[in-house]
């Protein structure tokens, strides 16, 4: 596996290296002894997956509230979406930005997102299926989330969704930071 900073710390692109021959291809997917060397210790307690049949269907932008954080490590593995990390940790210096990546079965590509950072995404293709490989274990109760187009983050999707759930449309506007002088 290729492990790539983004520009949000923590937030990491890791893309397989498969080995192939006449029979196909075969790829280490995740490795807890592999994520600790590159500097991510993840070990998944859960593993989880999405079915999207429709194009343009968007999930977002969600987290775990404190103490129950989580980090998820998403990968595709039917069809194709732009996937968005959105970091919320008042103390990061990249407080409030979003990187995004495209994710597809095609590509292998994969993104570790940590607690503190909100994920969402917008399928690409009809009949996406997403894998989230979650730690530690979703806890009810915990859901937290921002709204996909507050104008706040102004993240670029590349498509309006034609597909959102009523509770991802509800989110309120996300507070501006306070501002003292010093």
């Amino acid at each position: 596996m290729r492990f790539t900073e983004t520009a949000i710390a923590g937030v990491v692109v890791v893309d397989i290296e498969p080995r192939g021959d006449e029979r196909g291809a075969f790829a280490r997917l995740q490795c807890p002894e592999e994520f600790a060397a590159a500097g991510h210790p993840f070990s998944p307690a859960q593993t989880s997956l999405s079915r999207n049949p429709r194009l343009g269907t968007l999930r977002g932008m969600h987290y775990q509230s404190a103490p129950h954080g989580e980090t998820k490590f998403v990968r595709v593995v039917r069809g194709r979406m732009f996937d968005v990390a959105l970091d919320l940790r008042p103390e990061s210096p990249t407080y409030r930005r979003w990187t995004a990546e495209e994710l597809s079965a095609e590509n292998g590509r994969a993104l570790l997102i940590p607690e503190g950072v909100a994920h969402g995404f917008l399928t690409l293709e009809p009949h996406t299926d997403v894998l989230y490989q979650i730690s530690p274990a979703f806890q009810p109760g915990h859901e937290a989330g921002v709204r996909w187009d507050d104008p706040a983050f102004r993240i670029a999707w590349p498509a309006a969704p034609a597909l959102i759930s009523e509770r991802d449309m509800g989110y309120p506007d996300h507070p501006e930071p306070s501002r003292h002088e010093g």
